[in-house]
């Protein structure tokens, strides 16, 4: 992606592709020009991205779907199964992305919401921040991945309690359970958000990759077959510009350069 395909819904400035998955302008609900121009855009991602950020426009992070679209579909079966094949095309490309991926998660985070912030490696939230599944209250099963993101997340009982009760989850909940990273004023959501996704950009961006397919491991792997995969993994490192790099600086005192 290139800055000259750059759009409301995509950019990239400082090594961060910002992807507005909902905007005021649709009520804050999810905005599918935004989903499906943000999966072309992680599809196309090349060096020059370091780290995606995933924002919201208006109040809240993501309302969710627009259930009035919804309702008022001919064939309401088809609208959504159209809807969340696009969303899912979403996740994969997120999912498949090796640079970190931060949120900045403000006011709600309800449905699909939620289930995009589940998929983040760093989700910052403010003190009104909530969550919800939200599923449960208009007879729908969840998207986007929740139901395999958060019991990950929350341990399986948990995820079954949230998911089943449609539970409000508040902004120290959502941190103690590990849904939201951290937390900062509620105006300095965005801004916060956005520094860290800096910040990871300017960082070894082969280190996070490694992180990142170790983890990805780790949920269906032996302990003996995942020191394997830490073993060749950090011997590579030693090799790669990044870890010669990291290990000469420190040796000579000085910042690396990245």
């Amino acid at each position: 992606m290139s800055s000259a395909e750059q759009t409301e819904y995509v950019s990239i400035a400082d090594g961060v592709l910002q992807i507005t998955i909902a905007t005021a302008a649709n009520g804050t609900s999810m905005d599918f020009d935004g989903i499906t121009a943000g999966a072309d855009a992680l599809r196309g991602a090349g060096a020059e991205v370091g780290a995606v950020l995933l924002t919201g426009t208006g109040a809240n992070f993501c309302a969710g779907g627009n259930v009035r679209g919804f309702a008022a579909a001919a064939d309401r079966s088809a609208h959504i199964h159209a809807l969340a094949t696009e969303l899912h095309e979403f996740v994969r490309a997120l999912d498949a992305i090796t640079v970190p991926v931060v949120a900045g998660v403000h006011g709600w985070a309800a449905g699909a919401g939620m289930s995009l912030a589940c998929l983040a490696d760093i989700a910052i939230g403010g003190p009104s921040t909530k969550l919800r599944p939200a599923y449960p209250g208009i007879g729908l099963s969840p998207d986007g991945g929740m139901s395999w993101t958060l019991p990950r997340i929350v341990g399986a009982g948990r995820a079954r309690e949230i998911l089943l009760t449609d539970a409000v989850l508040d902004a120290d909940e959502a941190v103690r359970l590990g849904i939201l990273s951290r937390l900062v004023a509620d105006d300095e959501v965005r801004t916060e958000a956005r520094t860290v996704a800096e910040t990871l950009s300017a960082g070894p961006r082969s280190t996070y990759a490694s992180i990142k397919t170790l983890l990805a491991h780790s949920d269906s792997s032996t302990l003996g077959d995942q020191l394997d995969r830490e073993r060749d993994a950090i011997a590579a490192a030693a090799s790669s510009p990044a870890g010669r790099e990291g290990v000469d600086a420190f040796a000579e005192k000085r910042k690396p350069n990245w």
